[in-house]
């Protein structure tokens, strides 16, 4: 009886030892399960999420990038991209054969993407809307779209060397690299749920992060005088068969660039189908020996010094004897200038005259003022690439070296290190900073960096640089400039004439770099402007005939532009009206060396090795800066007939001015420059007849 109710009490012990057990069991696991359901559900959950995910990323759009008026110079749109993820393709080849239709891809190349080992690949990037609809319309398993920014180029090729361009995930040039970080914005992503084969997991849904725009660049740049520059410059590369044409035009009192250009130059949204010569920004990245607007250096420093006096006189022979080297003048073949005061001296570009000065100076002084003023040593502007030149140190600088740098010659400079030091000169003496971005804003239009100006030094004297400025106008209104004049303005300027230096590091025969370096008005100068031709293979080759008309023409359109209205007027001899000189049987050089400061400008026709005739007759009386058509081929003379003369990259002005001095009438279509004519140059046509020509606003030199 004992043992069967202790048996049954054992027993009844154990039940509710196992119950206990199994409801402590089951309690601890309702609680864990309660704790992972729901108080860690939205941890664990993500933490599932993203070992599910893959993802894709949606690249966001650039930031845009705006002139200093706020008018679009690039811009970016949202597109799509196709894009495939392989393990959810049931069949690549169907899937390729019709994508590639659709895509214009190969279709092996597509099945060889459909079936790689990964998440996801890219099919094709940045398709037209309709592709991808017509891809949409196909609703093939396993192929999704991402989004990416597109870059456009509303202007074109208007600064487009300075925008530089973007290939497919980045910036590769210009602005575009220089603010990358800036312009990139933010990257999204597109999720899609996958378990570790890639397959898709049931009842998850895909997910967009969308990407967040870039900043916005705005640069001192003005679009309206960078279109008056570039068309210039391109009327120049044919007019005068150079092989380069470059400006820079800067604020002298700011430091903000508001024209940057190179020609030929490139469309930015199709840079590969372009010579990569064509992206580069030569007025930064470009060096060169300079010619004589290096005069001005060594002018600042003498004056600063004291040492220059304009009545002091000089004897030029035509050249001077240095160490033993014959060192000559531009005007040797004719003797050289003879008697002068130092002020005819700067204003006939006297090589021996600054030879002089810069022995005076003494190597250690001139070479230290040279570095002052910016020479051999980058700006710090905002552009990848800046050029730094070759000034030479006082230890390397021998009698010879002293000689030829007092001129421009045997040193490299930037275009952009001189047009800030001659800023100078208009700004009361102070180098300045140079800019191209002054403001970056976010998506928001906050500002985010603003750019001030910043004087560097004050390299020379207000005074100082009163007194160049003054000289400089004399250089426009009696002197090698008088081609820049502009009628009710007091220009400043120098023209200059540099020989290219070749690869074995001697000078190219026939190799010139012709340049002009100029502000106006001078009673308040709005910009500073350097113009430069390189390799004109037409046309005399002088600064004076060349770069100096392309300065007046720039320069009077953005005065205009700027609302500058004409105050004091400069004097010219006889009231602008010149007397044409007799120029038959001279060469072209020794045709431009009579011009150099006469106000008139050559065009010539035929080829040869002297004029033969020439319209007007020496002799007769026009105004300043009317063209002198010369022959250089007796087989294109007027044989009472009149020989048409080729008109391309001339004005409607400049065009009905020579037809009306051959006897011809214009019968024009059209505006800007000629770029047709009919009949064609050469042909002969009795006087009072038309020529029909085609005037249009030209782009940039082609690939």
């Amino acid at each position: 009886m004992y043992n069967a109710s202790f048996s049954k009490m054992n027993v009844r012990k154990r039940l509710i030892a196992i119950f206990l057990s199994f409801l402590l069991v089951t309690a601890i696991l309702t609680i864990r399960l309660f704790w992972i359901q729901v108080v860690q559900a939205d941890d664990l959950y993500q933490k599932a999420w993203e070992q599910w995910n893959r993802s894709i990323p949606a690249r966001s759009p650039r930031g845009s990038i705006y002139d200093r008026n706020g008018r679009l110079l690039a811009g970016s749109c949202t597109v799509e991209t196709v894009v495939a993820i392989p393990a959810q393709i049931e069949n690549p080849q169907e899937t390729a054969t019709l994508l590639s239709e659709v895509l214009e891809e190969d279709p092996a190349r597509l099945k060889e993407l459909l079936t790689r080992s990964r998440a996801a690949v890219y099919l094709k990037r940045k398709v037209d809307k309709d592709v991808a609809q017509k891809v949409r319309d196909l609703k093939l398993p396993g192929i999704t779209f991402t989004t990416e920014g597109k870059r456009f180029y509303p202007q074109g090729t208007l600064a487009s060397q300075l925008l530089g361009f973007v290939g497919m995930d980045q910036g590769w040039s210009g602005l575009e690299i220089m603010y990358e970080e800036e312009l990139r914005g933010k990257e999204g992503h597109l999720y899609f749920p996958s378990d570790n084969r890639n397959r898709p997991i049931p009842h998850e849904v895909r997910r967009f992060v969308p990407p967040r725009d870039g900043k916005d660049l705005y640069l001192t740049i003005d679009d309206t005088i960078q279109y008056i520059v570039e068309r210039e410059l391109e009327r120049a590369l044919n007019e005068y068969g150079a092989k380069q044409a470059i400006a820079l035009g800067v604020d002298p009192f700011t430091g903000e660039v508001l024209t940057v250009c190179s020609k030929p130059d490139f469309d930015p949204a199709q840079y590969s189908k372009y010579d990569s010569r064509y992206w580069k920004l030569t007025p930064f990245t470009g060096t060169f020996e300079p010619g004589s607007t290096f005069k001005l250096a060594t002018l600042m420093a003498a004056v600063e010094e004291g040492i220059y006096n304009e009545n002091e006189r000089f004897y030029c022979s035509g050249s001077l004897e240095v160490a033993g080297t014959k060192i000559g003048c531009w005007t040797s073949s004719r003797g050289g200038h003879g008697s002068i005061d130092y002020l005819e001296a700067v204003l006939g570009s006297c090589n021996p005259a600054f030879m002089v000065l810069g022995q005076r100076l003494g190597k250690e002084k001139l070479f230290s003022y040279y570095k002052t003023f910016g020479f051999g040593a980058r700006t710090g502007i905002d552009y990848p690439g800046e050029g730094s030149g070759i000034i030479f140190e006082p230890s390397q600088v021998g009698p010879l070296e002293l000689a030829t740098s007092s001129f421009g010659q045997g040193i490299s400079v930037t275009p952009l290190q001189q047009v800030m030091a001659y800023a100078a000169i208009a700004n009361g003496g102070y180098l300045m900073k140079p800019y191209v971005v002054k403001e970056i804003k976010d998506h928001e239009g906050n500002v985010v960096v603003k750019n001030e100006p910043k004087a560097v030094r004050q390299m020379i004297s207000t005074e100082t640089s009163r007194k160049i400025a003054g000289i400089m106008e004399k250089v426009v209104s009696s002197g090698s400039g008088i081609n820049a004049y502009i009628e009710g303005f007091r220009v400043a300027g120098k023209t200059g004439t540099a020989q290219k230096v070749g690869p074995g590091g001697g000078y190219l025969h026939g190799g010139l770099i012709l340049s002009f370096v100029g502000f106006a008005p001078m009673e308040k100068p709005q910009i500073i402007l350097f113009i430069a031709v390189d390799g004109a293979t037409r046309g005399s080759q002088w600064g004076s005939q060349i770069c100096a008309p392309i300065f007046h023409r720039i320069m009077k359109d953005v005065l205009n532009y700027m609302g500058v209205q004409p105050g004091e007027d400069t004097v010219l001899p006889e009231g602008g009206v010149i007397e044409v000189p007799d120029l038959i049987d001279l060469t072209l050089d020794e045709a431009g060396q009579i011009l150099d400061n006469k106000g008139l400008l050559l065009k010539t026709i035929g080829e040869g090795a002297r004029i033969v005739d020439q319209t007007p007759k020496g002799g007769g009386r026009v105004p300043i800066h009317s063209r002198i058509i010369v022959y250089l081929d007796r087989k294109v003379l007027p044989t009472g007939k009149v020989v048409v003369p080729d008109l391309k990259g001339m004005t409607m002005e400049e065009a009905r001015e020579i037809l009306q001095w051959l006897g011809l009438g214009l019968n024009e279509e059209g505006s800007g420059t000629v770029v047709e004519q009919y009949p064609k140059s050469g042909t002969e046509m009795s006087p009072g007849r038309e020529v029909s020509v085609v005037f249009r606003r030209t782009g940039s030199g082609g690939p």
